[in-house]
C-alpha cells in the first residue's frame, strides 16, 4: 500500500501560479510578544496566560484593530530571562511610531493597553516578521524558518520570526512593520534583495502583496504601478481616489515630484476555481484574484 504524498499548499499555489497582489490584510497597528517557548496553533489565543491580562491586552488590541503577534529571535529557544513587547503604528500621516517595553510577569503585558493609547516614538528602524508558524501551517515553518535564519544573519537586530500573518501557501512571507508592506513567494535569495531594497525604500513589484494601509483593489492598482514605472519608496504613490463600478474599480494613484504623474488604474476581480489553499484546510474555497486591465494617464 502506497503512502500518499504530503500536500503542501506553497508548492501547489507555485505549481498554480497562484496570484498573490492584493492579499495583504488591512491594519495599521501590530503587537509583537516575545515568547520564545512552542507556539500554539492559534498564536496569542492559545497560550496559557493569566486570563484577567490575556483578555484585556485582547480586548484593547481589538479596539484598536491591531494585530497580536507572537514573536522569537531565529534559533533563540531560551525561555530564561524577560521577553520584549512592542506597540507598533502607521499613522494617518504616514508617520511610522514605535513603543517597546519588557516583560517577565504575565501581568506586565498590561503595559501593552497603556502604549495602544500612546503616539509611541517616530525614528526608529522597521522590524522585519518571518512567517514560521509551523503549528499553524507546515509551509510557514518549511519555507519561512531557512528565511528567517538568513535574514537574521544579516540583520540581527532588525528581523523576528511569528506567527500567522496571513496567506499561508504564499510563503514565505515577509512583513515590514509599522511600514505595513507584506512581501510573499520568498526564498532565502529572493528575501536579502527584497529586505535591502525594502530598507533603502526602494519596494518592487516582483513579491509584493501589497500595503496594509490600503484596500485589496487599490493594493493591485500601486503594485500594477510599480511593476510599470519601477521600484519606488513606501510614499512616493498615493491613491487619491477609488471609484466602484459594475465590473470593478477605478483606483487613481499620484505620484510625488520630481516625476509627478497621476494614473488612473482599472481593477477587475474575480474568483478562481475552489482549492485546497492551506496545508491543514478542511475542505477547498475560492479565492479572489484581482487583475489591472488598464493605467493611462490622466
Amino acid at each position: 500500500m502506497t503512502t500518499p504524498e504530503r500536500f503542501f499548499c506553497a508548492d501547489a499555489a507555485r505549481a498554480r501560479d497562484d496570484a498573490f497582489v492584493g492579499t495583504a490584510p488591512y491594519g495599521s497597528v501590530w503587537v509583537l510578544i516575545e515568547y520564545r517557548r512552542g507556539w500554539p496553533a492559534n498564536g496569542f489565543d492559545g497560550l496559557a496566560l493569566d486570563p484577567e491580562t490575556k483578555a484585556f491586552v485582547f480586548s484593547a488590541a481589538r479596539a484598536s484593530r491591531a494585530r497580536v503577534l507572537l514573536v522569537r529571535r531565529h534559533g533563540r529557544r531560551r525561555p530564561e530571562g524577560s521577553g520584549r513587547w512592542a506597540v507598533l503604528r502607521h499613522d494617518g500621516s504616514g508617520a511610522l511610531r514605535q513603543r517597546w517595553g519588557s516583560w517577565h510577569r504575565d501581568q506586565d503585558l498590561a503595559q501593552i493597553v497603556t502604549a495602544l493609547d500612546s503616539p509611541g516614538e517616530p525614528g526608529r528602524p522597521p522590524v522585519v516578521l518571518v512567517c514560521a508558524h509551523g503549528m499553524h501551517d507546515a509551509c510557514c515553518a518549511v519555507r519561512g524558518r531557512p528565511v528567517g535564519g538568513v535574514l537574521s544573519a544579516r540583520w540581527p537586530d532588525l528581523v523576528w520570526e511569528c506567527t500567522h500573518v496571513g496567506g499561508d501557501r504564499f510563503a514565505a512571507n515577509v512583513v515590514v512593520v509599522p511600514d505595513g508592506v507584506y512581501y510573499g513567494n520568498l526564498d532565502a535569495r529572493s528575501a536579502v534583495t527584497v529586505v535591502e531594497e525594502h530598507l533603502a525604500d526602494r519596494i518592487r513589484a516582483d513579491h509584493l502583496r501589497g500595503y496594509t494601509t490600503l484596500y485589496p483593489p487599490q493594493q493591485a492598482a500601486v503594485a500594477a504601478v510599480l511593476r510599470r514605472f519601477g521600484p519606488a519608496g513606501r510614499h512616493d504613490y498615493a491613491v487619491t481616489s477609488t471609484v466602484r463600478d459594475q465590473d470593478g474599480w477605478l483606483v487613481r494613484v499620484s505620484s510625488r515630484a520630481p516625476h509627478a504623474r497621476v494614473l488612473d488604474v482599472e481593477v477587475l476581480a474575480r474568483r478562481t476555481p475552489a482549492r485546497q489553499l492551506t496545508c491543514r484546510g478542511p475542505a477547498n474555497s475560492s479565492a479572489l484574484v484581482y487583475d489591472v486591465t488598464s493605467i493611462r494617464d490622466c
